[in-house]
């Protein structure tokens, strides 16, 4: 066992613990190469998974899913399931956090005498653990956001595949920029056909006479998306994944996003309008209280300790 790491904020750093090169860490102190192929490339993947009141929400689904995505980029780590698993654990034991924001990433490394080839790269894995995150702040959760429909086209699936989580985010921030100067909160991007598609670290839903629906392409498969579509099925909700047209969005009567770093919020205004009448919506409300339910069943949820 590690000796217990002192968690003292600096330099602006939230108070939390790393795990990097096989050793744990105070978040400051956390360090990667300049020559990695992470930092220099994007050549990266990760996932995000919470923990509330010191259960992990639906950490089986996430470790699915980057340990699925490591395999499709051609990346590998020299354990088994249970050790990024492990690691997660102990990050937020070192921590202290009883509600936390814990990612996991596997990068391409570093080559021995910066070869180019990625395949002379050695692999790494990195986690920590800090305060839970949420996309909105509290005031934002209250009254609903104002989302901008940007301008920005997502990068193309055809370029790289929206349903592996990677660092390629140079389309959102752009977005994001434009979306503050029309005095928005957040930005979703459309793709070429001007369908929506996703947010910066989010997926949208639209909810339409009782219905729901979500973009089914050019999107994160994110597993709070995946988590609000179980949650279709026990509140007896139909649920549509499918194209969902920019003008559609704005004719809806309610519309939520929804992600790891906040679960369901609403959305009130797109591009400032307000949406059916300006106010967080009925149906938003029902998926939003189930789904922080959740957070005490043992089947959706894992104990840190």
């Amino acid at each position: 066992m590690q000796p217990e790491v002192k968690i003292e904020p600096e330099r602006g750093f939230p108070p939390g613990v790393a795990y990097i090169d096989g050793d744990f860490c105070d978040i400051s102190e956390a360090r990667i190469s300049i020559l990695d192929f992470g930092f220099l490339h994007s050549d990266a993947t990760y996932d995000v998974v919470h923990v509330w009141r010191r259960r992990f929400f639906r950490l089986d689904r996430h470790l699915d899913r980057f340990l699925d995505n490591v395999a499709k980029l051609n990346l590998a780590l020299p354990f088994d399931r249970e050790t990024p698993a492990e690691t997660l654990k102990e990050c937020v034991r070192r921590s202290g956090h009883d509600d936390a924001y814990v990612e996991m990433i596997c990068t391409r490394g570093t080559a021995p005498g910066y070869s180019r080839d990625p395949r002379e790269a050695v692999n790494g894995f990195i986690a920590f653990a800090i305060p839970f995150s949420w996309v909105a702040n509290e005031e934002q959760r209250r009254l609903g956001l104002n989302l901008f429909i940007s301008t920005v086209n997502r990068i193309p699936s055809r370029s790289v595949d929206p349903t592996i989580k990677n660092y390629h985010w140079l389309d959102f921030i752009k977005g994001t920029f434009e979306a503050y100067e029309h005095h928005a909160e957040t930005v979703v991007l459309v793709d070429e056909d001007a369908n929506i598609t996703e947010g910066p670290g989010f997926n949208l839903f639209a909810v339409t006479g009782g219905r729901v629906t979500t973009p089914g392409q050019g999107t994160l498969k994110g597993i709070t998306r995946a988590t609000t579509l179980e949650l279709c099925a026990e509140l007896g909700i139909g649920a549509d994944e499918c194209p969902l047209a920019a003008d559609r969005l704005g004719a809806a009567d309610e519309a939520f996003i929804i992600s790891t770093a906040g679960g369901i919020m609403a959305v009130t205004r797109i591009d400032g309008i307000p949406l059916g009448d300006g106010k967080p919506g009925p149906v938003t409300a029902r998926f939003t209280d189930l789904y922080w339910q959740k957070h005490d069943d043992p089947d959706w949820t894992t104990p840190v300790d």
